[in-house]
């Protein structure tokens, strides 16, 4: 399974909204507020851009106009096509005049989020991470615990929109392990001491090389995910695994191709 991922700007927006469908445009002028406008507006850019991309469809607003996407029941946003009638799951997210989008094809059920590496609160920490979560994070301080709060955090929200809840849900109700760090640190689920140490594993993560985490929800269902960060930016996206797959180790069962700026289709 190949997952398509693509990351856009403000910047990169068109100054007009001919690539939008009527229902789209329709809706983007119900919205009261010029940034809840600016948000929906980027993401669905980003969006229509990585669906024409992992279905190899023109890049231009004829093909735009056709890619409609529209929110399910659930609030999450489906795409519908009248020429490609099979399912193309996607999940947007958007931070800081960022958005960012994730395409499969078939039954798989996605999710992606898009943080910005800040501080957090303890009181933040306490509220919405696991105990086995929080161990993690009071082993780090400064730069390193800022990142490793925001992947774990960016992380929950990727698998909350994967299972069609979004925050509407507990945060503690899905727990982050992340298992590929420089391939030598490993966390375990049951609580036990990391094999590094872990703001020297933290140390110096930056580049385009995805890194891979799961995540266990209390529901029962588990995702295999991969996580990136490229500046102050920390992207995640989770992915539950194709069928006759029991787990995944690596790029040889799900491929992500993509880019944080416009690139030749894969």
């Amino acid at each position: 399974m190949n997952i398509y991922w693509l990351q856009q700007s403000e910047a990169d927006l068109p100054a007009t909204d001919d690539w939008l469908s009527e229902n789209e445009s329709a809706r983007l002028s119900s919205f009261r507020f010029a940034k809840r406008r600016a948000d929906w507006r980027l993401g669905r850019w980003t969006a229509k851009r990585a669906v024409a991309a992992n279905l190899r469809l023109p890049d231009d607003d004829r093909t735009f106009k056709q890619i409609e996407i529209i929110p399910a029941s659930t609030g999450q946003p489906e795409v519908t096509l009248s020429d490609h009638p099979g399912r193309v799951p996607i999940s947007i997210s958007h931070r800081g005049g960022f958005a960012l989008c994730a395409v499969a094809l078939g039954e798989v059920e996605l999710g992606c989020d898009l943080e910005i590496i800040e501080p957090r609160s303890d009181a933040f920490i306490v509220d919405y991470f696991t105990q086995d979560e929080q161990k993690l994070i009071v082993k780090t301080t400064g730069q390193e615990r800022s990142l490793l709060v925001s992947l774990l955090w960016s992380a929950k929200e990727s698998a909350l929109k994967a299972l069609h809840v979004g925050l509407r849900a507990d945060t503690r109700s899905v727990e982050v392990g992340i298992s590929d760090l420089h391939g030598d640190w490993r966390v375990d689920n049951d609580g036990h001491d990391l094999e590094c140490d872990l703001p020297s594993a933290l140390s110096n993560i930056s580049g385009i090389h995805w890194r891979s985490l799961q995540v266990q929800c209390a529901s029962g269902s588990n995702f295999c995910g991969w996580w990136q960060r490229t500046s102050n930016i920390v992207r995640t996206i989770v992915a539950t695994l194709p069928p006759g797959l029991t787990r995944a180790s690596g790029d040889s069962m799900i491929k992500l191709t993509g880019s944080d700026a416009w690139s030749a289709r894969p």
